[in-house]
C-alpha cells in the first residue's frame, strides 16, 4: 500500500485531532490552510493555528477573489451571472429529484423481496441516479462555457493571486481544507485552480472540506431547520478524495436509525463508500483503498452499518 495521500477527518470544533493527523502522517514543515468557507471570518484561524502548532500558512482564497473582483469588476460580473445559473439548475434539478426520490421510497416501502420487487426497486434507483448525472452533466457545461468564453487564469488580477498561491505552495509539505459553506469553499479553490498546485503534498479536509475534496458533492439533512429534508447532489467535487461520500455531522443530520433511509442513501450512492464523519473520524487514501485507522463505518446497503478497514 502507498503513503497516504487524503486524509478525512471528523469536525474539529469540539474535537481537535488535525495534529494528531499530522503527526502520524510524519509532516514536519508548514502547512498551507484553505478557511474560504468561513468566508468574511476566513482569518479568524488563531485556533486553527495554535493547533498547528504555528505552522500553518493562510491562503486566504476568500480574500484574494474579493480583490480579484473589485479589480476586475467584468470578471465579477460574468462570476455572479455564472452563480446564478448555477443556482436555477439546482433549483430545477431539486424539483425533478422529488418526485424520483419519492418513487425510490415507495419501492423500498413495499414488503417482500422476490424478484420483480427488486427489479422494479433497481430500476427506481436508476432513474434517481440518471438525474443526478445528468445535473452533473449540465453543471459542468456551465463551468466549461465559462472558462472557455472568459479564460479567468489569464486575466491580470487573478493571475497575480494565483502566482502568489503557487509561491505559498511551494513552501509547505501539505494542504488542510477547513469546513463552512461547501459551495463557497469549492467555488474559491477551483477560482485559483488549487487542485494543479497541490501536486503529490498529501491533503487533509474536514466538515465542507472533505466533501469539496471528494469526487462528488452531496448535500444532505433529513431534519433541516426549515423546508422537507432532502439529499441532492451539488456538483463534483476536486477528486482527491476518489469513491467516497463524506457525511460530516451525520448523526445530526441523518436518521440512521431509519433502516430505508440508509437503504436509499447507500443504494443511491452505490458506487461510493457513505461514510459518517462525525467528532473523532478519520479515513486514509493510500492509493489503493479507504481504511480508518481509529475505526470506522459506512452505510451498507442492507440498512445496517458496516465497517471499514483499519489497515
Amino acid at each position: 500500500m502507498g503513503a497516504v495521500s487524503c486524509c478525512l477527518l471528523g469536525p474539529q470544533r469540539l474535537k481537535p485531532t488535525l495534529i494528531d493527523a499530522v503527526r502520524s502522517l510524519n509532516l514536519h514543515g508548514r502547512i498551507a490552510t484553505v478557511t474560504a468557507g468561513w468566508q468574511e471570518r476566513e482569518d479568524d484561524d488563531q485556533e486553527l493555528r495554535e493547533h498547528l502548532e504555528g505552522r500553518a500558512v493562510n491562503l486566504q482564497l476568500y480574500r484574494r477573489a474579493e480583490s480579484v473582483f473589485a479589480h476586475d469588476p467584468e470578471l465579477a460580473q460574468a462570476h455572479r451571472a455564472r452563480q446564478d445559473r448555477l443556482r436555477q439548475l439546482q433549483e430545477l434539478y431539486v424539483l425533478r429529484l422529488a418526485h424520483a426520490r419519492e418513487a425510490a421510497y415507495e419501492m423500498l416501502r413495499q414488503p417482500g423481496d422476490d424478484r420483480a420487487l427488486e427489479a422494479e426497486r433497481e430500476e427506481a434507483f436508476l432513474a434517481v441516479r440518471e438525474l443526478d448525472a445528468r445535473h452533473l452533466e449540465k453543471v459542468r457545461g456551465v463551468h466549461l462555457e465559462f472558462e472557455g468564453r472568459w479564460r479567468p487564469w489569464e486575466r491580470e488580477a487573478l493571475a497575480h493571486q494565483r502566482h502568489e498561491i503557487e509561491r505559498l505552495m511551494a513552501q509547505v509539505d501539505a494542504l488542510a481544507v477547513a469546513g463552512g459553506h461547501v459551495a463557497i469553499l469549492l467555488n474559491r479553490l477551483r477560482f485559483f485552480g488549487l487542485e494543479k498546485m497541490i501536486g503529490s503534498k498529501p491533503v487533509l479536509a474536514w466538515s465542507a472540506g472533505a466533501m469539496a475534496m471528494s469526487e462528488l458533492v452531496v448535500l444532505f439533512h433529513d431534519n433541516p431547520p426549515q423546508g422537507k429534508g432532502r439529499t441532492e447532489v451539488l456538483e463534483n467535487g476536486l477528486g482527491f478524495a476518489p469513491s467516497v461520500v463524506p457525511l460530516p455531522h451525520a448523526r445530526r443530520r441523518l436518521n440512521l436509525g431509519d433502516r430505508n433511509r440508509v437503504i436509499y442513501f447507500a443504494r443511491r450512492f452505490a458506487q461510493h463508500l457513505c461514510c459518517p464523519m462525525d467528532e473523532g473520524a478519520r479515513l486514509d487514501w493510500n492509493g489503493e483503498r479507504w481504511v480508518a485507522p481509529w475505526g470506522g463505518s459506512a452505510l451498507g446497503p442492507d440498512g445496517q452499518m458496516q465497517g471499514v478497514p483499519a489497515a
